[in-house]
Order: C-alpha cells, then structure tokens, then sequence
C-alpha cells in the first residue's frame, strides 16, 4: 500500500530524515556547545543553562564510575521532574548505564519487582522515596542508593538530604568529582539506552529495550514534525512525567535537540500549571487529555493569562473533540492529537500542526517521517486491510524498540515480519489518517497511565475474603477510564467485608492510580463453557 499520507505532510517537513549515530547524550553536546549560555531547566524559579546542565551530566557519570557502575550496567531513576532528572539521566548513559525511569508512584512492591527483574544496582531516589527504597534493598542486587532533595543542584539553595543507612548523597557525590568528562564508547544501535517499562502488547509488565539510536531518531523526528518549534526560541512546560517514555521525549529529547528551555513541574496541578504557563510564557505543552480537561474545567483559569501557548500535543490517551476546542478557544494556540507506544520510543503518529485544515479530530494523524503503518486483520496479523476497515494497527520504523528484556516468546509476538503489532484496534481512512477504534484487549487507559487487570487482581487475591476478582475499565469522563473491580466474597466474610474496605487494602499495595474506584461485590462472576471470565460482559454492565 502507498504512503498516501505524505500529501499531508507539514510544510517543510521532508518524508525522510538523516539521523546522526550518536549516543542519546550526544543531543544535549551538542546544544551545549552551540547554545552554552542558554536557559534549559527552569524549576522554582531558578534556572540551569546548557552548559551547566552539560557539566553536571559529566560529574555524575564520574560518579558512578568511581562507585563501580561499568558499561550494560543499569542505574534506576526513582524521581519525578526536577532538575535531577535530565542529569542523572544523561549522567548514567554517558557512563554507558542504560537508565531504569520508576514512577514515584510506585508502592513497594512495584519498585521491587522492576528493580529485580531489570537486575538495577544503583538507584537515584527523592528523600521522601528513600523509605521505600529502604524497605526493598535487601531483597534486591541493590548496591548503591543515591539519594537527593527538591532543593539540590538549585543555585544558592544547597538541600539537606534525608539520612537513610548507606544512603549517598547527590550532591556530595558531585562536589567530589573531577572535572574531566568520562570516556565509555557506546554503540548507539546496538548498546541499550532504556529499560522503559511497559504492559506491552499483552499485559505481563516486562521492560522495551531501547537502544540509544531509537530514542534519538524519534527525538528527530518528533521535532521535525514541528516546524512551528522555533530553535532556542520556545519555553516548553515540563509536566508530564519524565519517568514516562511520552514525557521523555515530548518534554525533555526533543525539546533539548532544538535547544528549548524546560519549566519543570513535578507534578500537575492545576493552579501550579496556570501560574507557570502565564510567568514563564510556556510556549509548547505537552500532555494528556486528563491535563486539559482539567485545565477547561478550573474556575480559575479565565484569570490567567495563556495565550503564550500556540501548540499543544496531547498523547497516551483518546482526546475528546470538545476538549481540543475549547482549550483552543482559550489559548489561541492549536491543539492536535499524536499517538505512539513505549514499544516505539513511543511517536509513531500525529495531526499536522502547522495548518488547522490538515487537522482530523477524533484522529491520532498520520505517520511520522520513515514510519509506515498499515491496519490488519485481527485473527492473523497477516492480511493487509484497506480504508476504513478495522482491524490491528501495526507499524515499522527506526524508533521500534529492539525487543524485550528477557521475553523472547512476548518480542517474537510483537515483532513479526519486521512490524511491531500495537494490540490497538483502529482504521485508516482515504487520505491516510488514522483512528483507534479501541484500546488493547484487557488493557485501562487512566489518564494515559497502563492500568493491567491482571495486576490489580493478583493484589485483590490477597485479601482473606475474595474467593473470585475481575478487573475492567470503565468510561470515565476526566480520567477516560477508572478501574472498577467484581469481587466474589468468600463463604463466611459476607458480613464482614465491604466495598471501601477492599479498596483500602489495595491502595496499601499498588499505585493510586492502579487501585480501583469502584468495587462491586456480587454472587458470581459471567465465565464461559471453560471456566473463563467474560470481562466484556462485565465491561458491559459496568456502570460508571
């Protein structure tokens, strides 16, 4: 099938692109010598230039090496979005690391299981997290823990870390270093950059492997498609988590190659998103549909000034057609909808920016330059599809990862023919645009974070009175879907066991967004001939 999608191309925007075989780090050099004095980390009003950030990415690649840390090694990130971030995160890979991003949402048992499974030594971990580390360590490989606060690396604010036994601090860690920059040879298509964590395309976590040639040609890419992006011209709101591979490179990659400045946030809220954008002049935002809905619906936001934004990327989840309106309407700016997956670095696709006519709304857009993507039947994989049928989305590129972390069975099963198969059911329509028809099977999309049921119901195995949990989505007007829980109670707790009491016990096990919001106790669960459950009978009756 032709690419019919290139006679929608941004203007300017070439249909292949020349990619440099760099290490990731290599995007922030680069900037660093071109635009050394330069604004590129804006947090609590401080800010951090090119060449300083540069600087520090050096020491503490120094760092690690002095503390044992060797090339394939990998190095877990346990922070949200502060200035650390972006110097432990280029730090390790220039030490030749490939970097372990954990949500700061992660209870205990998460952390454990992604620490142990990406076989991590060393972690950089915020204070306030280090009582979760600490809880952990002993059932890891865990070596080293750095720990560090809001406050470190902001000039005239040195932070007192927390004291956590055999804890080192980041900043002390810097101060010792020597200047001289580290010297690792990485092979960027081949040596690992990432261990992004992911459901997959089935729902067993397991971490995409991205090398450092994958993360940057999507970089590339993803700033081409953008021509509206000024160089070392635009102000770019940093709210989305960098932990998340659509963050890292919408908020940090891509933004670093064009020499942007970042106005961190660690995390949204509203109020903090509004007073940013208006002093800053935030220019571009990255983010979720959940962001803006947010945003159209606060009583506070008619008092802010936000016409600085001209252009708004919204991912990881459906974008309502109202939403993109009316926050256009309050901006001025354009709003268009994109699409990837962790397992593609993650931007595969999105609406043109550069003209509103070339916008579809209710569609993720088009491939992005070297991208194909086509539609297949679901059954096989195997039959190509033609316009406006349903089926399987799958695409090929550079940016596709190169498997999974020991999962041989689950990469041949996305990989195949040189296609990674998404598990997004969507169609392609005359002129090229794509539309997700729904999401992967099993799969609950909260405000754009994986929600796996599987995961959520092995927590809810553990309560002494479940005899039988089944976990699905249902719609969900802010968040897009909540999780919502059928649980049969044991012989003997039916009187003992409410609804609140079992979301209780999960919210001590998994990450809030994870536990469910609602929980329906009932007789029995819908199954087939075989014993197995009829979650769409459930998703069916599921009311939200």
């Amino acid at each position: 099938m032709s690419k019919i999608w290139l006679k929608h191309y941004p203007e300017g925007v070439p249909y292949t692109l020349t990619y440099p075989e760099i290490p990731l780090p290599g995007l922030l050099t680069a900037t660093a010598r071109k635009y050394p004095e330069k604004t590129v980390l804006i947090f609590r009003d401080k800010t951090i230039t090119y060449h300083q950030l540069d600087g520090l990415c050096n020491l503490f690649a120094s760092s690690l090496a002095n503390l044992g840390v060797k090339k394939g090694d990998r190095v877990a990130l346990f922070l949200p979005n502060i200035p650390q971030f972006p110097v432990c995160y280029f730090g390790a890979l220039r030490a030749g690391a490939a970097v372990v991003p954990c949500s700061p949402l992660y209870k205990a048992r998460e952390l454990e299981f992604q620490l142990n499974d990406s076989g991590a030594e060393t972690i950089v971990a915020l204070d306030t997290l280090c009582g979760i580390v600490s809880s952990v360590r002993r059932r890891t490989k865990l070596r080293n823990v750095i720990t560090t606060t809001l406050d470190d690396l902001l000039p005239e604010e040195p932070g007192m870390a927390g004291h956590y036994a055999d804890a080192l601090w980041l900043g002390d860690l810097l101060e010792r270093q020597e200047k001289t920059p580290l010297r690792v040879v990485i092979d960027p298509k081949r040596d690992p950059a990432l261990f992004q964590y992911t459901g997959g395309t089935t729902g067993a976590p397991k971490a995409a492997i991205l090398t450092h040639y994958n993360v940057v040609v999507n970089a590339v890419q993803f700033g081409s498609w953008l021509p509206t992006l000024r160089e070392g011209g635009e102000i770019v709101l940093g709210v989305l988590p960098l932990f998340h591979i659509f963050g890292m490179t919408a908020a940090m990659n891509m933004p670093i190659l064009k020499a942007e400045a970042i106005a961190l946030l660690p995390k949204f809220e509203a109020s903090q998103v509004l007073e940013t954008i208006q002093r800053h002049t935030v220019t571009f935002f990255p983010g979720v549909p959940t962001m803006f809905i947010a945003l159209i619906n606060n009583s506070e936001t008619s008092r802010y000034d936000l016409r600085s934004v001209h252009l708004c990327i919204s991912g990881a989840s459906s974008l309502p057609v109202e939403v993109m309106r009316r926050f256009e309407a309050i901006t001025r700016g354009r709003l268009v909808e994109g699409y990837g997956l962790t397992e593609a670095s993650p931007v595969t696709h999105c609406n043109p920016a550069d003209r509103p006519d070339k916008v579809r709304a209710g569609s993720i857009g088009i491939p992005l330059p070297d991208t194909d993507a086509k539609i297949v039947d679901i059954e096989t994989g195997k039959k190509d599809l033609v316009a406006d049928e349903i089926g399987e989305l799958v695409v090929r590129g550079p940016q596709v990862m190169a498997g999974y972390w020991n999962q041989a069975e689950e990469t041949e099963h996305a990989l195949r023919q040189g296609w990674l198969h998404t598990g997004d059911i969507a169609k392609m329509d005359g002129d090229g645009y794509f539309y997700i028809v729904d999401r992967k099977k099993d799969m609950i999309n909260v405000s754009g974070l994986k929600v796996w049921p599987r995961e959520v119901e092995e927590v809810l195995y553990e309560h002494p009175a479940v005899k039988e949990a089944a976990v699905v989505g249902v719609a969900d007007p802010y968040r897009g879907e909540s999780v919502k829980a059928y649980v049969v109670v044991r012989e003997g707790f039916t009187d003992q066991i409410t609804a609140q009491a079992i979301i209780q016990f999960c919210e001590g096990k998994i990450a809030a967004f994870k536990v469910p919001n609602q929980v329906e106790l009932t007789a029995e669960l819908p199954k087939t001939g075989v014993g197995k459950v009829l979650k769409r009978e459930l998703k069916r009756v599921a009311r939200p």
